[in-house]
């Protein structure tokens, strides 16, 4: 099964890659590795959910926005390495967390971006991860999400 048809399966669609908001570029390969950056939940070019998690965004909110995040990262990758069938393995997940001063619960927002990329590409999904909050992320979003992947040859 290629990776477009796990996606279709998951009822899921590839978005385009997200316009980067400042002088960077989306992703880049060197070796075969592909480093994203930080990718915002971003859909169709406008971000439906703003505010910071434990004060107005709930976490499972937060999730679903990583979630979102982790999608355009892949769209990210795919620009870069010409498809997601050449993901040898999903190396590292990085979730930054707009969070309120109280909010303690960042790894179960991850969780959003780090179940995407598992039902996407089971064994190779699995990975290291860190899930950090921050005071405020770009443009007010929740969240932000970075990949680290391994391509085949």
């Amino acid at each position: 099964m290629t990776v477009a048809d796990r996606l279709a399966e998951l009822g899921l669609t590839l978005p385009p890659v997200a316009a980067p908001v400042a002088a960077y570029v989306p992703a880049v390969v060197t070796g075969r590795y592909v480093y994203t950056a930080g990718q915002l939940p971003f859909v169709d070019g406008a971000l439906s959910v703003t505010g910071k998690v434990g004060a107005g965004v709930d976490p499972e909110t937060a999730a679903d926005q990583a979630r979102t995040a982790a999608l355009n990262a892949l769209a990210a990758v795919e620009s870069v390495g010409g498809s997601l069938d050449r993901v040898a393995r999903v190396v590292k997940v990085t979730v930054f967390v707009a969070s309120d001063p109280s909010f303690t619960e960042q790894p179960a927002v991850a969780n959003g971006a780090s179940t995407l990329v598992g039902e996407v590409f089971g064994d190779a999904g699995v990975h290291a991860r860190s899930a950090v909050g921050v005071a405020v992320l770009p443009l007010d979003a929740p969240v932000e999400v970075e990949l680290v992947v391994e391509l085949t040859d």
